[in-house]
């Protein structure tokens, strides 16, 4: 029970923040890890291990705090890099985030190459992204709050992602403050991205596939993409976790690699099918 509700809160958090950053970056393909979260939480996570941080504080394990507190300052990072008198350019936000992932990646070798194969081992396993460390409901009561409470805020404010969606000078004329709706939306995507990462490690193609497959069914309204996504992107973590624990007993694959081979396949295939109702 404590794996199942942790895989659908994790699930629900990305396909969620996934839903976010298409809509203020207004590009299909961004993910909750194209701002440079992922790799941020990553290269601190790594940093713990590497030190031999393997220890418990106040039932978090430092390396699940290590990667939440990367994730944050990857967080600031961006928004600062980006910031600008004019406001929050959505160009440059993508470019600080894809440009940090970069960096974080580069420094990750670097550590792994620095490592020994045991540490080396672990950074690895880490990195595909797994809810094996769900064996209690600590990942639950630490996760839950952050994503409940950022939930309430999105689906209040998601009447207003539907005009930011169709372009920044539409939205202000409809009366949207697009700068403050751009910074929350940032700041609220990369806190769930976050938060789950710091347990979970980085999971990939759920906030891809998941929002795409459910425009296909409810279309671009946020006021149901949003709920919907959570409750679609929760259940499609789930099926893929039992699939990853199952499918080749007792050995378990990381549930990344999974959602990797899965969804790839799977988006290339809606991709051909249905291009037009993607976005």
């Amino acid at each position: 029970m404590p794996r199942v509700l942790f895989g659908a809160i994790t699930g629900g958090a990305l396909a969620v923040a996934g839903v976010l950053f298409q809509a203020i970056l207004r590009n299909s393909l961004a993910t909750p890890f194209t701002l440079g979260v992922s790799s941020g939480s990553s290269f601190a996570a790594v940093i713990a291990i590497w030190l031999g941080l393997n220890f418990v504080v106040v039932g978090v394990p430092l390396i699940s705090l290590a990667a939440f507190i990367g994730a944050f300052l990857t967080i600031i990072l961006v928004f600062f890099i980006a910031r600008s008198s004019t406001g929050l350019p959505t160009f440059t936000l993508l470019l600080a985030g894809v440009t940090l992932n970069f960096v974080f990646a580069a420094l990750i070798l670097f550590i792994h190459y620095a490592a020994n194969f045991q540490q080396s081992y672990m950074m690895v396993r880490w990195m595909m992204g797994s809810l094996n460390d769900a064996t209690n409901f600590d990942p639950v009561i630490h996760t839950a709050p952050f994503v409940l409470a950022t939930l309430i805020v999105l689906v209040w404010l998601s009447p207003q992602l539907n005009p930011l969606a169709a372009g920044e000078e539409w939205a202000a004329s409809r009366g949207v403050d697009v700068e403050r709706l751009k910074k929350i939306s940032y700041f609220a995507g990369s806190v769930l991205t976050g938060a789950v990462t710091a347990f979970s490690g980085p999971i990939g193609f759920v906030g891809l596939i998941v929002p795409h497959t459910l425009r296909m069914i409810v279309g671009p309204d946020h006021r149901l993409l949003i709920p919907g996504s959570f409750f679609l992107g929760g259940a499609f973590l789930v099926i893929c976790d039992t699939f990853a624990r199952t499918i080749i007993a007792p050995t378990e694959i990381p549930v990344g690699v999974v959602t990797a081979l899965l969804g790839g396949p799977f988006f290339i295939l809606l991709l051909k099918r249905r291009p037009r109702e993607l976005w």
